[in-house]
């Protein structure tokens, strides 16, 4: 147990501070290439922050542990647009334009509908996950055709960008990400045993938030210096790879049953319906602000309580057993 807490504490820390710098990595690559923000936000920032959800979800599916894998998809999805958006909006009111609600975040929503039907029945096949996987591939080849017409970020000029040592933090900050990931597998399948908990509530709830925390910070970061499209495109895009990336890499690797109904049922109801709260906020008034950041947050909070009562009735259920058969007298 002691063990496991310890992988699952590095490999947290090793994949927060390692994908920082493999997004840190990719975003200036991005504007040392001149790619505009709709690239950089929801392509190069969303690929890069959801490399651990894929690595972590794909290792935990090739090893079996698939429900702890879809747990991380869905409550990475969750966490994007309650806890990080959320506390976004805390740092700065963030502007949103009609094109962002036109298309960003129906593709979002739609990415995460396509992964939530697929995984409704309880399993992921090979198939599925090669329909993640092409989807993604028109989905990004859309956005970047798109992104194409739009203004291209400069770069502020606070530190000098080398195309040599970029390329070698996101090259450094993958590799320590695949590790980090490998360690926390590890670590919260023995915590999920220790525990008698379900894989599913660990990577909806512990595991997701540390391979969100990414996200956080970096969508923080770009509150700080108010580059509000950086930041949707974030965690709009991030929630594309993590249903489409994410979902086709564990369907390809590891395909199979998941095992766990609570997450097939109330876990993608709950996803479903945070991107839906998000879409409303987001159109409302092409803006979310520190209001709605206390929404948000109040919901992640509650997203966390729903799964965490049901994971809890689940594990009562199954110490309790089934019911004794009452065995008649045959003398």
């Amino acid at each position: 147990m002691i063990l496991d807490l310890i992988f699952l504490v590095v490999g947290l820390g090793l994949l927060v501070y390692a994908a920082d710098n493999f997004v840190l990595g990719s975003a200036r690559l991005a504007t040392l290439l001149d790619m505009s923000p709709v690239v950089i936000g929801a392509v190069v920032m969303g690929f890069g922050t959801s490399a651990p959800e894929m690595l972590v979800s794909a290792i935990a599916a090739a090893g079996g542990d698939r429900d702890l894998g879809v747990g991380n998809i869905v409550g990475s999805n969750v966490a994007n647009l309650t806890l990080v958006l959320g506390t976004a909006a805390f740092v700065t009111r963030m502007t949103i334009s009609r094109t962002t609600v036109r298309r960003e975040i129906p593709l979002a929503i739609a990415a995460s509908v396509v992964f939530a039907l697929f995984v409704l029945d309880g399993a992921l096949s090979r198939a599925e996950g090669a329909v993640l996987a092409a989807l993604l591939v028109a989905v990004v080849g859309y956005l970047v055709r798109q992104g194409l017409a739009d203004d291209v970020v400069d770069d502020d000029g606070d530190e000098p960008l080398e195309l040599r040592k970029e390329i070698l933090r996101a090259a450094a900050g993958l590799v320590g990400t695949v590790i980090g990931a490998q360690l926390v597998v590890t670590g919260a399948t023995g915590v999920a045993d220790a525990w008698g908990v379900s894989g599913g509530f660990i990577g909806f709830s512990l595991v997701a938030l540390g391979t969100s925390l990414p996200e956080l910070v970096t969508c923080v970061a770009c509150a700080r210096r108010s580059e509000t499209e950086l930041i949707v495109g974030n965690l709009f895009g991030s929630n594309i790879f993590n249903s489409l990336a994410v979902g086709g890499a564990m369907g390809l690797v590891g395909p199979g049953d998941i095992g766990d109904d609570l997450l097939t049922g109330v876990g993608l109801a709950l996803m479903l319906g945070v991107a839906m709260v998000a879409f409303g906020l987001a159109a409302k008034g092409l803006f979310v602000d520190r209001r709605d950041g206390i929404l948000l947050l109040g919901l992640y909070v509650a997203c966390m309580a729903v799964l965490g009562v049901g994971a809890e009735d689940d594990d009562d259920e199954t110490r309790a057993g089934p019911p004794t058969a009452l065995v008649e007298d045959s003398g």
